[in-house]
């Protein structure tokens, strides 16, 4: 992507302020008036392009849409009307976005004026700056990692939560601000600004647990599983901005942070405090398993299907890397010369050949859905949601909230409400879901062929072994295999179990029970 689409993503990360909350009704000047007009004054001193304003303006509807109901302005178009107001500083109250439980916290004596100078401040501290002009991409990135965190300490956590509306406040300012990067992103990415949500799952997970023998190769297989879907995730984050992610969140996850400081650039005083950068133990988060094997994301339409291929290619790449190196450790460990005809090598890219699982689902916003002016057009979401229902199930699009939501609504001639598709993200995600368990119930596979003896842990796959007249010797009649060579000189390297049966595991379970080592070796070398 050119820097087209950081700027817009920058562009959209000021068009509100951090402190909006804590500035409405109180500042003459409004809440565009102060830290938002300065960043864009600084960052745009020609002005916003018109293209790019556009596309923001189309994110922020939609973006406002999937997390809150609207407001009626005056009939001039003015104003919000006085009893949608509410003052934050005079009543500060937060809900629980799933419980709904409110926490008052009390009248906060804050002026303004200070807020917008502490916020200003804050950011411009993240502008980063390429041969006197600004580098887009890294200071989007900034941007999004580190605007939540807190500028002052009177301010604590509350910094954090700030709600992106004062009427509803479920959700906070940051939630808003990455949903309008994610969707201008989209827009700015797509030759018909049309976006998509794009979900991708990796396993098998069920196959990990169920051949674990140890509480390491739990932790073994969960680790190898969030380094999947993190090299998956990273080529979003590379090409669209890690706020393109709608789950998991990424924001302080230590592994996107060591992206960030490490690929991307981004000046290393700004993770000065991070905890992962300055434990050289087992206990440093780097190793714990931060992510889940699936993720959704907001994408341009058109290149979701590329984007889904390039994640299968760099994920399968990358475990066969792993397993690759794995086998150069062990082969170190166990006194055998190494080359690249070496029969474990030959067995490692046959069983590795379609791993991991790979199952996603694109659903795009047009044609499923389409603004007509008056309310939305959901005929083709119907359709296309029909054969993945029964018939009693109601769903979104048949439930009492979408029968309020589908039309505009006024109160006192005062246009209340009116439908955009981005109200629609919920039954998009439904049919999403749905389309992508669908796509994994299929189960399609690549048979392989193996002969000889199993792995003694999985029984699927050939043991993993530098010859190939072994894999028919009993377990009991076997010596000087690959495995009892490794065992004789770095025994915590073979499992008990696979010493007992004396045979060993094959390529995958190789590459899972190696990958800590790998990762050790990896933070060592930052």
């Amino acid at each position: 992507m050119t820097d087209s689409l950081w700027q817009t993503k920058l562009a959209a990360w000021i068009h509100d302020p951090a402190e909006k909350a804590l500035v409405l009704l109180r500042d003459p000047a409004g809440h565009e008036g102060g830290t938002a007009r300065k960043l864009r004054q600084q960052l745009f001193p020609d002005g916003i392009p018109t293209a790019i304003k556009q596309h923001i303006h189309q994110a922020d509807r939609w973006a406002a849409a999937a997390d809150r109901p609207q407001f009626p302005q005056d009939q001039n178009g003015g104003r919000y009307q006085k009893w949608t107001q509410v003052n934050f500083a005079e009543q500060p109250v937060l809900k629980h976005p799933l419980t709904g439980e409110e926490y008052d916290l009390k009248k906060m004596e804050l002026e303004p004026a200070q807020l917008k100078a502490i916020s200003t401040d804050h950011f411009q501290r993240f502008i980063v700056p390429d041969n006197g002009a600004v580098d887009w991409k890294k200071t989007a990135l900034a941007f999004w990692r580190f605007g939540p965190e807190s500028p002052a300490s009177d301010l604590g956590a509350l910094w954090q939560l700030l709600p992106a509306d004062t009427r509803v406040p479920d959700h906070t300012i940051w939630n808003h601000l990455d949903l309008t990067s994610a969707f201008a992103s989209a827009f700015a990415g797509d030759p018909e600004h049309n976006p998509a949500l794009l979900a991708m799952s990796f396993g098998p997970v069920q196959d990990f647990i169920a051949q674990a023998r140890t509480t390491s190769d739990l932790w073994a297989g969960s680790h190898l599983l969030s380094r999947l879907a993190w090299e998956g995730l990273k080529v979003i984050c590379e090409q669209l901005g890690p706020d393109a992610v709608i789950f998991p969140q990424l924001r302080g996850v230590p592994q996107v942070d060591l992206w960030l400081l490490k690929e991307m650039g981004l000046p290393e005083h700004y993770f000065d405090s991070a905890d992962w950068l300055n434990r050289q133990t087992d206990a440093n988060p780097l190793f714990a398993a931060a992510l889940p094997n699936k993720f959704v994301a907001i994408v341009p339409a058109a290149l979701g299907a590329e984007l889904a291929r390039q994640i299968t290619d760099t994920v399968r790449v990358w475990v066969k890397e792993k397993a690759e190196a794995a086998l150069t450790e062990l082969l170190k460990a166990a006194d055998v010369a190494d080359a690249p005809d070496l029969y474990a090598r030959s067995q490692i890219t046959a069983q590795l050949e379609s791993f991991p699982e790979v199952h996603w689902a694109l659903v795009p916003f047009a044609p499923l859905t389409r603004d007509t002016g008056q309310g939305v057009d959901t005929e083709e979401l119907k359709a296309a949601q029909a054969p993945f229902r029964h018939s009693d199930d109601k769903g979104f699009l048949g439930g009492d909230a979408w029968k309020l939501l589908n039309r505009e609504l006024t109160v006192d001639g005062a246009r209340f409400y009116h439908p955009n598709p981005g109200v629609l993200y919920p039954a998009l995600y439904e049919l999403l879901d749905r389309m992508q368990a669908a796509a994994k119930a299929i189960r399609p596979f690549t048979q392989l062929e193996q002969t000889g003896y199993r792995c003694s842990l999985c029984g699927e796959r050939e043991w993993l072994t530098t010859d190939p007249g072994q894999l028919d010797s009993h377990p009991n009649q076997r010596s000087n295999t690959l495995w009892n060579l490794v065992a004789k000189n770095r025994l915590s390297w073979a499992s008990i179990f696979a010493l007992r049966a004396r045979s060993s595991g094959c390529g995958q379970r190789c590459s899972s029970r190696k990958s800590r080592v790998g990762s050790i070796r990896t933070y060592n070398a930052m």
